[in-house]
């Protein structure tokens, strides 16, 4: 049974354990669908209001969009990703929401990228220069060690969305976990957690939580509909796995 004091730990304020308000502890969101239309996140500025006010009542003092970048499914520039985050920032203004929000992107590992990587036109999020990259969801990459040492010697540092869900991987950790030795950082979708993308996805985030190698957390939030899942996260032992693992996110306040 946890401590009182643990409860204040993560929710100061809190007059019961039932307390959602300021269970983030973590302080940013990275990795979000919140501008809208431009891929298959939030489809309206009401939409996205809605998910960061939620967001923010749980403690997220700044989000990290990161719309999808791919060729075949969502060619978004940078320039009309920027756009899509001006837009945004005026409705914090607006509704003067307690948080603040940045962009990056989430790049698929294709040519697409390539090109976007060889122009330096990356839209990358915190001081040392952080890149957030996924895989196709059929087999494994097989130019992934590769990519990820050209993402390097362009001086950024690569973080894997979701390493959880990639099904390849459940029956092969090695080979997942050898991606870490070589410098590229994991980042851990909240919902894997709350039995959204099943019981095997789930088994696997916790085998990563074990292994004390999730360096961020992110909601990859899409929709207003994917909030209540989200709240399924605030258990003790949940939250307790995450304080022990070796999240940079607070970092990103900077």
């Amino acid at each position: 049974m946890l401590t009182k004091s643990f409860w204040q730990r993560f929710i100061p304020h809190a007059k019961s354990p039932d307390t959602k308000q300021n269970v983030c502890f973590w302080q940013v969101d990275l990795h979000s669908h919140l501008l809208p239309g431009l891929d298959d996140g939030v489809k309206s500025p009401e939409d996205t209001l809605i998910c960061l006010r939620q967001l923010a009542d749980w403690g997220i003092q700044k989000v990290i969009t990161t719309p999808h970048v791919s060729r075949d499914w969502y060619p978004n520039g940078t320039a009309a990703i920027r756009q899509g985050l001006a837009t945004v920032q005026e409705l914090i203004v607006q509704e003067q929401l307690p948080l603040t929000i940045e962009v990056a992107a989430e790049y698929l590992l294709d040519d697409f990228f390539l090109d976007f990587l060889n122009k330096n036109d990356i839209l990358f999020f915190g001081n040392k220069r952080y890149i957030l990259v996924e895989t196709g969801w059929s087999s494994p990459p097989l130019r992934l060690n590769d990519m990820l040492f050209r993402i390097q010697t362009h001086g950024y540092i690569p973080v894997l969305a979701h390493p959880e869900r990639y099904v390849y991987y459940h029956t092969d950790k090695a080979v997942l976990m050898r991606l870490r030795d070589i410098g590229c950082l994991f980042q851990l979708n909240w919902m894997s957690l709350c039995g959204r993308y099943g019981s095997h996805v789930e088994k696997q985030a916790r085998y990563l939580l074990n292994q004390h190698c999730i360096d961020f957390i992110g909601s990859d939030l899409h929709r207003p509909g994917d909030l209540k899942t989200m709240e399924r996260l605030f258990k003790p032992s949940d939250l307790k796995l995450l304080e022990e693992q070796p999240l940079l996110n607070a970092s990103l306040m900077i």
